[in-house]
Parts: C-alpha cells; sequence; structure tokens
C-alpha cells in the first residue's frame, strides 16, 4: 500500500463505514500516544500547586477537553496525590516504577468515551461534504475544505455538547451512569433544552476556527509536498508533516478562544461541584475582558507551548492514520473490483 509516483491500483470510492472505522482508529491510536504525556503534565501540574478540594482543572490529550473535580486532593482516575518528580522524564520513570506502566493511560477510558464518537461525526462528514463542494463551487474548488471543516466542526460539536455537559455533572455530583436519565431530566426540567449546550459557544469560537485553517492548510500543503516529491499519492511522512504543520499554526492562532473556553469550564465545574448557581458563568467577551485586565494581552496566549505540544503531535497522528485507513479500504476496494471483473 505504498504511495509511488504512480499507481497501478484503479481507484474506487471508499464508503462512509469505511471512513467511520479510520477516523475510529485514528482516534484511539492517537490517545494512545498522547495520553501519557497529559496524565504526566497534570501530575507535574499537581506538585507545583496543589488542588484543593472542589477545584477544577482540565485535561486535554489534543483531541478532548475533560474537566476534573478535585475531592480531599485526590480526584477521579489519571490526577493522583502528587509525587516527588525533577521533570517529565524523572515523573515517568517514577511513575511506571511506583504505579506500573498502566497508571500512564490512567485518563484514556473518558478520553475515548467522547473522542471515538465526535472524531467519527468529525472525519466523516468532513469528508463527504468536502467531495460535495468540490463539486459544486467549481474554480474556487480550493476553498473546499475551509468550508468543509468550518461545518463538519458545528456538526460534530452540537452533537457532542450535550454528552460532554452530562459527563462533567456525574463527576462533579458523583452520580452512576444508573443516574444518567434522571440528570437529563432535572437539566430538562430546571433549565430546559439550551441547558444541554452550556459552553456550545465558546467551544465553536475556538474549535471552528481551528477546524477550518486546520483542513485547508493541510489539504494546500499535502499538496505541495507530493508535487515537491513528485508523488501522485502522499505518503504516511507526507500526511504527517502536513497534519503537525497545520494542526501548530491553527492552534497558536486559535489559542485565545482555547484559554477562554477552559477558564469556562473550570469555573462551571466549580459552580456545580458547590452547588451554586450557574447562571453566574460569564460571556465569552467578558472572561476575554477579564483576563487581559488581570494578564494583559499576554494573557490570552498562556500555555502557548503545552498546548502546541500536545496538538501538532495528535493532528499529525490522527490524521495520518486516518489517511493511512482510508488507502487501505481504496486499495481493498480496488482489489476487489478487479477480482469481481475478472470473474
Amino acid at each position: 500500500m505504498s504511495s509511488q509516483k504512480s499507481s497501478s491500483v484503479p481507484r474506487w470510492d471508499i464508503t462512509p463505514v469505511q471512513q467511520m472505522i479510520a477516523s475510529c482508529s485514528g482516534a484511539i491510536i492517537t490517545s494512545l500516544f498522547v495520553t501519557p504525556l497529559d496524565v504526566v503534565k497534570i501530575r507535574l501540574q499537581a506538585q507545583r500547586n496543589p488542588f484543593p478540594k472542589g477545584k477544577c482543572f482540565v485535561y486535554c490529550n489534543g483531541l478532548m477537553d475533560h474537566i476534573c473535580v478535585c475531592e480531599n486532593g485526590i480526584s477521579k482516575a489519571w490526577y493522583k496525590a502528587p509525587g516527588h518528580f525533577k521533570g517529565t522524564l524523572d515523573a515517568f520513570i517514577k511513575i511506571i516504577r511506583m504505579e506500573g506502566i498502566r497508571s500512564l493511560w490512567s485518563g484514556l477510558p473518558p478520553t475515548l468515551v467522547m473522542a471515538v464518537p465526535a472524531t467519527v461525526i468529525y472525519f466523516t462528514c468532513y469528508d463527504q461534504l468536502c467531495a460535495v463542494l468540490k463539486l459544486r463551487m467549481g474554480d474556487r474548488s480550493d476553498y473546499a475544505p475551509l468550508l468543509a471543516g468550518a461545518i463538519a466542526r458545528v456538526g460534530s460539536a452540537t452533537v457532542i455538547s450535550p454528552l460532554e455537559l452530562i459527563r462533567t455533572k456525574m463527576q462533579s455530583e458523583k452520580q452512576s451512569y444508573r443516574e444518567l436519565s434522571a440528570v437529563i431530566q432535572s437539566a430538562l426540567h430546571n433549565q430546559g433544552w439550551r441547558s444541554l449546550w452550556r459552553g456550545w459557544g465558546p467551544t465553536l469560537l475556538r474549535d471552528v476556527p481551528f477546524s477550518a485553517m486546520y483542513w485547508f492548510n493541510y489539504e494546500k500543503g499535502k499538496a505541495w509536498l507530493c508535487q515537491y516529491y513528485n508523488f501522485t499519492d502522499p505518503t504516511f511522512a507526507i500526511t504527517f508533516t502536513a497534519g503537525a504543520l497545520s494542526g501548530s499554526f491553527a492552534s497558536i492562532v486559535t489559542l485565545p478562544f482555547d484559554v477562554v473556553k477552559t477558564k469556562r469550564q473550570v469555573e462551571l465545574g466549580e459552580l456545580q461541584t458547590m452547588k451554586l448557581s450557574t447562571q453566574v458563568s460569564s460571556s465569552t467577551y467578558y472572561v476575554m475582558k477579564r483576563i487581559v485586565a488581570e494578564n494583559g494581552v499576554s494573557g490570552l496566549f498562556a500555555g502557548f507551548l503545552p498546548r502546541l505540544i500536545k496538538v501538532a503531535p495528535a493532528c499529525a497522528i490522527m490524521i495520518s492514520t486516518y489517511e493511512f485507513g482510508k488507502a487501505f479500504f481504496l486499495c481493498a476496494n480496488g482489489a476487489k473490483n478487479e477480482t469481481d471483473e475478472g470473474i
């Protein structure tokens, strides 16, 4: 399934189900690679600034954000009592030695619960929309990835937002999965349908521009690299490089919205934990003004390096795995059709 300068295998389209399988595989593999980095980061952060009871923090492996609530200094899964680590490498070694290698993936289950369905919806919608838009946009088809990426992100964020809010509420109030229906009914009764999409606006402000820029730059970068190296089909290295570069650029540009979204997530989680009214949560514009007033404009770009370190490899691994999966199904479909035609 190597990408050579010419392809001898006829091309057939892959099905939406095959696209779903490819994106699902990509989400799982990306989470497996990136989760240990954030587990270590959280432990180092807790060591420098221990989280008190009721305090929230956001866990993000580059694919999904997860708000975590601390209770008596110890929270769920990946957050445990701070150790004595001298740095990242020392933390890796000591966590493996004292707690076993599996603890590096202690944040994986909640990541997969949210990341897999969100990624499947997002990537499948993008491919389907991009193909349709390229046909309809004619001379402006180069902008199809930008528009398709933005629309696909709106769709996936809209579908996943209620699940994310319910999951956060379940964790903050220590409710079991059996009480899920009660949580939904309570939210609907007290605050109406719109309550299930709280935080949707800030999510779109960050994720839609990111998605639009990411796909546009990725497709452009991939095409340029293929042309530069004289390849008809992109290799794994080409998709990996294009994904890392486009993800890095998009993450830097959208960082202020990421800072605002993280702050609102943490505040909302703490309000729910303390049983206070969630109406206290501020608007995106107000939070931005407050950050600038307290920390200056540079405050909107806090966490620049950690975000870049997580997002760049996550984007690179996700897109290259997804493209590899699509290429696999493409070749498999071609071989099957050739066999059928031979018969």
